[in-house]
């Protein structure tokens, strides 16, 4: 009996219809629960009010729900004029087309909160905390859940798109690194906020956390390169004269 046989095709359909169907039930979960604070800043947004919407975590939160089908729509339309070249066992068009769009839209608007200043912009002398764990007592649980979410849609698609970015050691250096640039940029520009060695650790954390929900999808190694430089070393080694 071969235990490392594939599930059977009915299977596999079940599965694929299953998780998306789970995804979409946790995330009308979470609105439902979230709805008072998003519709707190609905009619500033609906508005046009800049105040009150894009300057606050939940009225950018709530212009990213409502932007999703955009986003949707744009993977769709990259995925129709993408070349169908991924081959047999190769990530389809819309897989990637769906990570591209998914890394952007998952991410820019946590990059524009953090990177929103303070009350007291170039005025207020830049700060610094490089004590770990100092800082999470008093991020509270909002605080940490919200830096968990900064580059969780960069640890989520990015092995998804990136072959070279398809192990958790580079998604950990990938959260790692983006989270200490904002860092640095919070510093340089004086935007009244605290550069923070917690804010890394955390926001490093939720890549790595979501880049593990995403694993069955990430991205292998092309087989024609590997094939390829595997037939290249063989040949070079036949041609070594010998000693």
């Amino acid at each position: 009996m071969n235990h490392n046989a594939s599930p059977p095709a009915p299977a596999r359909r079940v599965r694929g219809v299953l998780l998306p169907c789970l995804a979409v039930l946790g995330l009308a979960c979470v609105l439902f629960v979230l709805r008072g604070p998003l519709m707190m800043s609905a009619p500033r947004c609906m508005a046009g009010r800049w105040h009150g919407c894009y300057d606050t975590f939940n009225g950018v939160v709530l212009m990213t729900l409502v932007t999703l089908p955009l986003a949707v729509g744009a993977a769709w339309a990259l995925a129709r004029v993408r070349p169908a070249g991924g081959g047999a066992g190769g990530p389809s068009a819309w897989r990637l087309s769906l990570a591209e769009v998914g890394m952007v839209h998952g991410t820019v608007p946590f990059l524009w909160l953090t990177m929103m200043p303070g009350a007291a912009p170039g005025i207020a002398p830049a700060r610094v905390s490089l004590v770990p764990l100092r800082d999470l007592v008093t991020m509270g649980p909002l605080g940490i859940a919200g830096n968990l979410l900064v580059f969780a849609s960069l640890g989520f698609f990015a092995p998804v798109r990136f072959a070279a970015l398809a192990s958790l050691p580079r998604i950990l250096a990938l959260g790692a690194g983006c989270s200490v640039l904002v860092e640095s940029a919070q510093y340089v520009l004086r935007l009244d906020r605290v550069s923070s060695v917690d804010d890394v650790l955390v926001n490093a954390a939720g890549a790595v956390l979501a880049g593990l929900a995403s694993r069955r999808w990430w991205r292998a190694p092309s087989r024609t390169s590997a094939h390829t430089s595997a037939h290249t070393s063989t040949h070079t080694s036949a041609r070594r004269p010998a000693a």
